[in-house]
């Protein structure tokens, strides 16, 4: 397959850039996520460090009306993959404690999906003291890219 298309056997290098989520990691995010729009649309957490990570999510229950996937779901599957890399970004600069906040989403939908997983890779284009931006991909299970997504955090420091 082209670059443009990476398999799902072949990983992007950002994701395979990001570590497997350790079962420390997992514990600490996993009460988090109890009641959340990321536990109602089945996203799991793949791979995850500040620089960004990979995250993924159903097609099934998180469809439009015409039975594609929903931009909104998929944004939202963006957004929180970037999220949680930037709390990690947080807290490498403010500390334990430190949160993000994302600020600014834009998304750019090639296509859409009816089946199957879907999986989000983010990566890191600016991580500052104050504000981290990522860039984030979304693919099919064939690596067909669906979605580009640019997500904008503040860090804050704990409270």
């Amino acid at each position: 397959m082209s670059a443009a298309h990476p398999s799902p056997a072949e990983p992007t290098a950002a994701a395979a850039a990001a570590p497997a989520l350790s079962a420390e990691l997992r514990a600490h995010f996993a009460p988090l996520l109890d009641g959340t729009l990321m536990e109602r649309c089945g996203m799991e957490l793949l791979t995850l460090d500040a620089g960004g990570g990979t995250m993924s999510m159903p097609v099934a229950g998180n469809t439009q009306p015409a039975g594609l996937l929903h931009g909104g779901a998929t944004i939202a599957l963006a957004e929180s993959i970037a999220s949680f890399a930037a709390i990690l970004r947080a807290r490498e600069v403010h500390g334990e404690g430190a949160q993000a906040v994302g600020t600014s989403v834009s998304a750019l939908h090639h296509r859409s999906a009816r089946t199957g997983l879907v999986t989000a890779t983010a990566v890191a284009r600016h991580a500052g003291r104050q504000v981290a931006s990522y860039l984030v991909d979304v693919h099919d299970e064939a690596g067909m890219l669906l979605s580009t997504v640019t997500v904008e955090a503040m860090l804050l420091p704990p409270r």
